[in-house]
């Protein structure tokens, strides 16, 4: 049997066993191990064993998925979240649909420190979910507006998906991050400009906000302070030169704890903060390896190569091979988790899109965001089931119809930044 039919067959095995509810990690590493085994030989096997933990937990580059989970952590538990959010609605007051424009705010905010969409959507849903009940929002609708708030964590600088892309395909960790910026920014201003046109469309979604006096919107921009500082330190460091992504996300948590210890957080809290950090990195650094085993199992079965001088020979333009991947992670997206996806298939589909010609860099930040796609598109939707965790009394079929529109928003996003690449590539340059 060739290494080719053999690495066909380990992938199918690993979807069929991900469809299973096997955890992705596992399938990941075990088809990895068993697929280099039969390629080369069980001994191979066992020394891939032996190494790739190794080759994993000691990459220096992997060191800063760590450090951006603790510095989320610190803010959520810090109180930042709610006094954002206080603020985005008082800026927005009097503005039909205004704690729904706020809501998108304080997600994209919040995400640009957090580094998550699914811990930007539960801290977002348990922060301003509550008020936009309270005065008058369609559940559904409201439940929408965060869901789709909370992607944003997954393209905004620093973005834990766009990190571990940047290392699996060996890219520069603050061009990735740099490149992420305009389009998250775009997102955050299509996803307002939905709402807006929702609540004029649909007046009874949401009712007009309070209005509040220019001086209470000017006072209000204090809780975005410690954001904004945060976020400056660790995008200019990174842009200037002045420290790694690493010691970025170092300092970056070591000012959350720093706010974090102002507002009151002692040795409970902070035990408390590192236990969650652990728990998340676990699932991080085990679905890695997984994905190391994967990528040593597809290289030595040369079905990347195979694959990509097949797509080279077919008599098609290079962006109906770029769509159908797309259109792949778009389904791909409505059973498997953002990460998940990632860390499956670049290694599959990374060789293509170099030998097809096009910037890894922006191919990065297109992909990212129809994975993107995948969290808030029903069947498997997280941020909605996540949502959903936190408020237990809305309909989950009224939350999918609330966060259709916004669906939407991102297809038209992803249209155009595959039409003009230069709204990923400008600050690059």
């Amino acid at each position: 049997m060739s290494p080719e039919i053999i690495g066909a067959i380990g992938l199918l095995c690993m979807i069929v066993m991900v469809m299973l509810r096997v955890p992705v990690a596992l399938a990941m590493l075990g088809v990895g191990l068993v697929g280099f085994g039969a390629v080369t030989a069980p001994s191979g096997a066992l020394q891939m064993l032996k190494d790739v933990p190794v080759d994993v937990l000691a990459k220096y580059d992997f060191s800063a998925i760590p450090l951006f989970i603790l510095m989320g952590v610190f803010a959520t538990h810090s109180g930042m979240a709610s006094k954002l959010f206080d603020s985005t609605r008082t800026i927005f007051g009097g503005v039909r649909g205004s704690l729904g424009i706020a809501g998108i705010g304080s997600s994209g905010i919040f995400a640009s420190i957090s580094g998550s969409s699914l811990a930007t959507a539960s801290t977002m849903a348990r922060v301003a979910l509550p008020q936009m009940e309270k005065y008058g929002y369609q559940p559904g609708f409201a439940c929408g507006v965060l869901a789709a708030g909370g992607t944003l964590g997954i393209m905004i600088p620093p973005s834990i998906a766009l990190l571990v892309y940047a290392i699996l395909t060996q890219q520069s960790v603050g061009d990735m991050f740099i490149a992420g910026f305009l389009p998250g920014i775009l997102g955050m201003v299509m996803y307002s400009i939905t709402v807006m046109i929702m609540v004029r469309w649909k007046p009874h979604l949401a009712p007009r906000g309070e209005r509040t006096p220019w001086k209470a919107k000017i006072l209000s921009l204090t809780g975005l302070i410690p954001f904004s500082f945060i976020f400056i330190v660790i995008i200019a460091g990174i842009f200037f030169g002045m420290f790694t992504p690493t010691e970025g996300a170092a300092v970056g948590a070591f000012a959350a704890w720093g706010y974090a210890f102002v507002k009151g957080m002692r040795l409970e809290g902070l035990k408390r903060s590192l236990t969650e950090t652990l728990a998340l990195s676990a699932v991080v650094f085990f679905m890695l390896l997984g994905a190391e085993a994967l990528g040593y199992f597809i290289s030595v079965s040369q079905m990347s190569n195979t694959l990509a001088s097949w797509i080279g020979g077919l008599a098609v333009s290079p962006m109906v091979v770029l769509i159908c991947i797309l259109f792949m992670y778009f389904v791909l997206g409505l059973f498997m988790d953002a990460l998940a996806m990632l860390v499956i298939t670049i290694p599959v589909v990374y060789p293509i899109i170099l030998a097809l010609g096009f910037d890894p860099v922006w191919f990065g930040i297109i992909a990212v965001l129809t994975v993107e796609l995948g969290l808030i598109t029903p069947p498997m939707g997280m941020n909605i089931f996540v949502i959903k965790a936190a408020a237990p009394h809305i309909k989950l079929a009224d939350m999918f119809r609330g966060v259709a529109p916004f669906i939407v928003s991102d297809l038209v996003r992803l249209v155009v930044l595959i039409a003009f690449p230069a709204i990923s590539l400008v600050l690059l340059s």
